[in-house]
């Protein structure tokens, strides 16, 4: 199947939070805060979709926080797991931030997840320690929202 990266319309909108669902579900957490809302996505910095034969298979949203980049869900459906989808928008998110002026790119993620921390670390991304009050007060956030009872999370960060 051959995936096109475009960047989310209106009338995508209403369907990614449950593109954003079934990928949680590779997770095996339960527990995990709801899927963003239709209108978070379209509120976001920018929302990028793959797509083929019409279908939307995954998502990249990214955000801004502290005067850069951040991704904030990278969601790929199960059956286009483990076919490169995952890097192709991070990939090509990454592209988007650059060319739009940001100097790095930060996320949150769960440590030991294979397709979370490490998958990123293969992607550039390093682990940051001391971070911006922004991603400060996001990881406040997740953690009020239960996140850390899941599992470790960290901030990483990649330069662009």
């Amino acid at each position: 199947m051959e995936f096109t990266i475009r960047p989310a319309r209106p009338d995508d909108f209403q369907s990614l939070p449950d593109i954003e669902r079934a990928a949680d579900e590779l997770l095996e957490m339960p527990g995990l805060p709801a899927a963003s809302s239709p209108e978070e996505y379209q509120a976001s910095l920018q929302t990028l979709v793959a797509e083929a034969d019409g279908r939307i298979f995954g998502l990249a949203r990214i955000e801004e926080i502290d005067g850069e980049a951040h991704l904030e869900q990278l969601s790929v459906l199960p059956p286009a797991a483990g076919q490169g989808l995952g890097r192709f928008l991070l990939e090509t998110a990454k592209a988007w931030a650059a060319r739009a002026g940001y100097q790095e790119m930060t996320l949150c993620t769960f440590r030991d997840v294979s397709f979370n921390a490490p998958f990123y670390s293969t992607a550039g991304f390093v682990t940051l320690e001391d971070f911006s009050a922004g991603l400060a007060a996001l990881r406040q956030r997740e953690t009020e929202l239960g996140l850390d009872a899941l599992g470790a999370r960290v901030v990483m960060v990649a330069a662009l």
